[in-house]
């Protein structure tokens, strides 16, 4: 990261995402049309609003030159634990080809994960298989100029089981093996409250680490996280859980931006909320312009 500047506003579009990936109502390019109203400079893209298609992914790179729009960070869910040695082949062949399309679009990022916390696979089995194969991955990543952003997550909208890293400790203990310029954190605050955990903690102990940022915030429409975690193996995100327009949940948003400004932090912050709705995502494009504003600088 350069010394001067201030962060970059993308967003994602949380509240489309079975439209875009399940049921097909709404094209990408749909998507990419309803975004250029929002006044932010750029989309990060999901793995599953993709085709491979070369001519499709021509057509989309159009649609936001069109728009003057970037795309900085494509968001995959790599299942990274997955136990049986051929469909972890796959994964990685696949986590490949999502890098080989995030510099198609000029991306600098592609999100990586550990996988699912799945019951058959240890702690210890589990930490060393994803850091072995992030750091094969590495090589690939740097050949095409793209970092490898590993989030602090809850569950991927399909997955059945909830991330293997979602605590704290897990995701320090496999950030802190990997040192390398094109490796780094994708920090998402509202994931750290969902897992139990306080949020400005895990900041502070990955704060040199972050490289790119998850902007949401979350509340519970009914009970409490402990509720949350036993339905932790439903597929999918649990129907208690809500993401709310940024600035009215439970993330300290002041707290947050002034440590990153004190460590440089000056890349890009992607929107996820709009859940319901486009009015949702103008008022957090509105409340994070005027925090960046005044934690890195007008």
């Amino acid at each position: 990261m350069s010394a001067q500047g201030k962060p970059q506003l993308a967003a994602f579009p949380k509240c489309y995402m079975d439209q875009l990936c399940v049921d097909k109502t709404m094209t990408l390019f749909d998507w990419i049309d309803l975004a250029a109203t929002l006044g932010v400079d750029g989309l990060e893209f999901y793995s599953g609003f993709l085709e491979e298609d070369p001519a499709f992914l021509e057509r989309v790179k159009s649609a936001l030159e069109r728009h003057k729009l970037a795309m900085p960070m494509l968001c995959c869910s790599p299942d990274f634990t997955q136990p049986e040695p051929a469909l972890l082949k796959r994964e990685i062949e696949r986590q490949k080809r999502m890098i080989e399309i995030a510099a198609y679009f000029g991306g600098g990022f592609c999100r990586v994960l550990s996988g699912q916390r799945r019951p058959e696979v240890s702690r210890a089995a589990g930490v060393a298989q994803v850091v072995r194969v992030i750091k094969d991955l590495l090589p690939f990543a740097e050949e095409h100029g793209v970092v490898l952003n590993m989030e602090n997550h809850y569950k991927d909208n399909y997955w059945q089981y909830p991330e293997f890293a979602q605590k704290m400790d897990v995701f320090v203990e496999i950030v802190d093996q990997i040192d390398s310029p094109w490796f780094g954190v994708n920090y998402d605050p509202s994931n750290t409250i969902l897992a139990g955990e306080d949020p400005l903690e895990l900041l502070e102990r990955v704060k040199h680490r972050v490289v790119t940022m998850h902007a949401s915030d979350r509340y519970l429409k009914s009970g409490t996280i402990e509720d949350l975690r036993k339905e932790e193996d439903s597929v999918g995100y649990a129907s208690r859980l809500a993401h709310g327009v940024i600035g009215k949940g439970m993330n300290d948003y002041d707290k947050i931006f002034s440590t990153l400004n004190a460590v440089g932090f000056n890349a890009w912050i992607s929107i996820e909320d709009g859940m319901d709705g486009m009015d949702d995502l103008r008022q957090s494009v509105a409340f994070l312009r005027a925090k960046i504003d005044r934690h890195f600088g007008g």
